[in-house]
């Protein structure tokens, strides 16, 4: 039995319980602690609890299986779709991993092909685009743990609070902050949320008042036919969004599993396993672009940035042998 207490309603609510059943392995830990969202946390009960806020909704997720996974919520819907629904949906359930790689990629690449197979358990989730923005902008050049920290402090000291018991005991969880909240936000302040850097605070506010203004407008930027290019240069004109983190908003926030963003992790794997000489080279606009051209021609360009994520990963894990996401 799964029960909820929230501030709000100080008493007992209705809980819904969802089995989600994946056709491939799935690996709860490793995809929401693999770099690509910062908006979960672990509760540990017997076995861990993966504990968030979607859309406004508190959600807990437990592993039953590698191919199974309960998902416990207040609400029947999220964004007005099913539960059941929307984490297939999220988790992006609908994806066949492998053809993020073409065809000849395991006789290519034999042994990088066999390090990588245990990380098809990992899903790219499908995230809300603002907070995709946000969370990226507070996370350039530090190492994951601490954006974690930074993001969590962003949510507590901006977001509203909410309280849910699990088994008797209580979880503080926060609401991410709206653009509104982060529009009227004062940037000294905030700068304990950017690793102390006034001007990444800035840089938030202003995007929180174009989000909040409707100048960016992240809904129009989410059209699957806007060319990708276009969709990296409109990001980019905001200040505090380069390349990379226009490519993780489209990546992990838009849908956009042709995205494909470049980082030293990245680089350091294109030069090692896939021989480029540009990856050598200094990461420049010009360098970047032309990394993105050839790991097209390596990986499917369609899912070139869900395949990126993946090498990402074990890279980070296999190679670099980091253990903290």
């Amino acid at each position: 039995m799964h029960h909820f207490i929230t501030q709000k309603h100080i008493k007992e609510v209705n809980v819904y319980c969802h089995k989600i059943k994946s056709k491939s392995i799935i690996n709860i830990s490793h995809t929401l602690f693999s770099g690509q969202t910062f908006l979960w946390d672990i509760h540990h009960d017997m076995q861990p609890y993966y504990l968030s806020i979607i859309k406004s909704v508190p959600v807990i997720i437990k592993k039953i299986s590698e191919y199974e996974f309960e998902i416990i919520s207040t609400e029947k819907q999220i964004g007005g779709v099913p539960l059941s629904d929307f984490i297939q949906n999220y988790f992006t359930l609908d994806i066949d991993i492998k053809r993020a790689f073409p065809e000849n990629f395991s006789q290519l690449y034999p042994k990088l092909w066999q390090l990588l197979m245990p990380y098809f358990s990992l899903r790219i989730i499908r995230q809300d685009p603002y907070e995709t923005m946000i969370s990226f902008m507070c996370a350039q050049g530090i190492g994951m743990q601490l954006i974690r920290r930074q993001v969590a402090m962003l949510r507590q000291t901006y977001g509203e609070k909410r309280s849910v018991s699990l088994h008797g005991k209580e979880i503080i969880l926060h609401h991410f902050p709206s653009p509104e909240r982060l529009a009227a936000a004062d940037p000294t302040l905030l700068s304990r949320c950017t690793n102390n850097n006034r001007v990444r605070a800035s840089n938030i506010i202003l995007a929180a008042q174009g989000v909040a203004e409707g100048v960016i407008d992240l809904d129009a930027l989410g059209n699957p036919a806007l060319p990708l290019s276009e969709l990296r240069n409109i990001l980019s004109q905001n200040g505090g969004i380069g390349y990379k983190i226009a490519d993780c908003i489209a990546l992990f926030g838009l849908g956009r599993f042709d995205a494909f963003p470049i980082d030293t992790h990245v680089k350091q794997y294109l030069a090692e396993w896939f021989n480029s000489s540009t990856a050598l080279r200094p990461l420049s606009p010009v360098n970047y672009l032309a990394l993105d051209r050839e790991a097209r021609t390596v990986l499917n360009p369609e899912l070139a940035g869900y395949a990126g994520h993946l090498l990402f990963h074990c890279w980070r894990r296999e190679i670099k042998e980091l253990r903290t996401f």
